[in-house]
């Protein structure tokens, strides 16, 4: 699934090719990408002008000119493309919006059908307008909103594994899999390690390694590690040549040299470096 940076390349392309134009239609080809909108979300659509492209964690969202919003969610292997009208439709074509000028059509590929567009309200959340459905969701660690006092103490009363919390997106949104293995080894953190017995110093070292690392990825255009994640124009990032430890089991640790651990994670995978990054015992040093 795209985390911050990758969704963060799509929000940009999009805010370049969107903002400012009025939607002249909503074509649905899968009724699955609109399941709650299944018959009206042309005419819900139709002759509403984008005033940007906003993004709040993995979520992306139009600000429309009658106050409501069409957001998206990329799921799995989600994109939202800018093509030329007439273009060939893609083989997992789900949506295409075209415009009232003659510029290029936004369209919605899904291959798993995971994602899904739907039309909503905004409402003031954690420090800004937000969907209403993504409320709950806490501000990421790149937005102006992010509140480190306040994610700190949440933190510390959390009582799980670092990793766990990183993944929770009321605490702290648009950290996924990759990047907490990125920041947990730049941190010197075991992915185990227990929230509470974690120091304000290393929570601001922790976040400062999840910042550093998702800046750099956004850079360059983000993770992918197949065609599914592109961005607006269709090409792919290129940030998985400069991971450390996510995938990279058995390679030498950049650091210390010491062949990176894969341990099984949530019906996942995490990796982390045996040496730099010890297992705690009990959650503590």
């Amino acid at each position: 699934m795209p985390e911050l940076p990758e969704v963060e390349v799509v929000r940009r392309g999009l805010d370049v090719w969107v903002s400012g134009r009025t939607i002249e239609s909503a074509e649905v080809l899968h009724t699955r990408a609109v399941r709650r909108h299944e018959g009206v979300l042309s005419d819900q659509l139709k002759g509403r002008r984008v005033e940007s492209a906003d993004r709040r964690g993995k979520y992306l969202w139009l600000p429309l000119d009658d106050g409501a919003a069409l957001m998206a969610h990329l799921g799995m292997s989600g994109q939202v493309l800018m093509v030329p009208k007439g273009t060939p439709d893609e083989k997992h074509l789900r949506v295409r919006v075209t415009f009232a000028d003659d510029g290029p059509e936004m369209r919605f590929v899904d291959q798993r059908t995971f994602g899904h567009l739907m039309i909503t309200q905004l409402t003031a959340a954690w420090g800004r307008t937000v969907p209403l459905p993504i409320a709950h969701i806490a501000p990421d660690p790149l937005e102006d909103a992010f509140d480190e006092d306040v994610f700190t103490a949440a933190l510390k009363k959390r009582k799980t594994g670092i990793k766990r919390a990183l993944l929770d997106q009321s605490l702290i949104s648009g950290v996924g899999n990759i990047y907490a293995d990125e920041a947990l080894w730049r941190a010197k953190l075991h992915w185990a390690r227990a929230t509470e017995t974690l120091t304000k110093p290393k929570i601001s070292e922790l976040l400062a390694a999840a910042r550093a690392v998702m800046t750099e990825a956004l850079g360059q255009g983000g993770t992918s590690f197949d065609s599914l994640y592109v961005n607006v124009n269709g090409e792919s990032g290129y940030f998985d040549r400069s991971l450390n430890v996510y995938g990279r089991r058995d390679e030498p640790c950049p650091r210390c040299g010491t062949p990176i651990r894969r341990d099984a994670f949530m019906n996942r995978s995490s990796y982390s470096c045996p040496t730099c990054q010890p297992r705690p015992r009990n959650g503590r040093w």
